[in-house]
């Protein structure tokens, strides 16, 4: 199927974003990985802005990534890529459309949400927000990259022999890990996985904190 045939929406996709949320970067990714046109609408966190009532009108947890497509408000940054691979990805290669295939997808998606966002993720928050520091998040990262570094050395993504949603997933909070203490050094396989993401066609990275620059 070429570009030209692919869905697009009727217009731009409205992404609620805060710049350095490794979140709302995974949908940031996407859109841009597929192509499609998007806006990005920054909510500042700071400032509170996620608890304003126009905003928990279009998220009840508070929390970006939010986008709008036309009518569809979709919330949570997992579920938005799985929205955006079945709504605009008809070729199923983002999301693979048999058992087998989505179900190696989502196996990667619950790690996304459960070692990552507590180990390499929390870390990050601790040392650029200056949230309490908690020592087991540093043990929780190098077991998760242990077992993605030797997952990623018989094949070249997470799920299949070509990317998917679950490297978009897991691919922002991995890449900026050492922002928060984590060193990528021991991982060869891992970063030459980084690298693969990093040079498909359409990559867009995330900005990094001004103090981890």
């Amino acid at each position: 199927m070429h570009m030209t045939d692919m869905p697009r929406p009727a217009r731009p996709i409205l992404l609620h974003r805060y710049a350095l949320s490794g979140h709302a970067h995974r949908a940031e990714l996407l859109l841009s990985l597929l192509g499609l046109p998007f806006e990005k609408i920054e909510v500042d966190l700071a400032r509170g802005e996620q608890k304003t009532p126009q905003f928990l009108a279009l998220n009840p947890f508070g929390q970006v990534p939010v986008i709008e497509d036309g009518e569809v408000v979709v919330a949570d940054s997992n579920a938005i890529l799985t929205y955006l691979a079945l709504r605009y990805d008809p070729s199923g290669r983002w999301l693979p459309r048999d058992p087998l295939g989505a179900a190696k997808v989502q196996r990667w998606l619950s790690v996304a949400a459960g070692a990552l966002a507590s180990g390499p993720a929390a870390a990050r928050v601790s040392a650029l927000f200056g949230r309490p520091h908690d020592p087991r998040c540093a043990d929780i990262a190098s077991i998760l990259f242990g077992r993605m570094d030797a997952h990623l050395a018989a094949q070249p993504f997470l799920a299949a022999d070509t990317p998917t949603i679950a490297d978009i997933a897991l691919y922002t909070y991995s890449a900026h890990a050492p922002e928060g203490g984590v060193s990528l050094a021991p991982y060869a396989h891992l970063r030459a996985w980084l690298a693969r993401i990093e040079a498909l066609p359409g990559f867009v990275g995330m900005v990094r904190h001004p103090a981890a620059a």
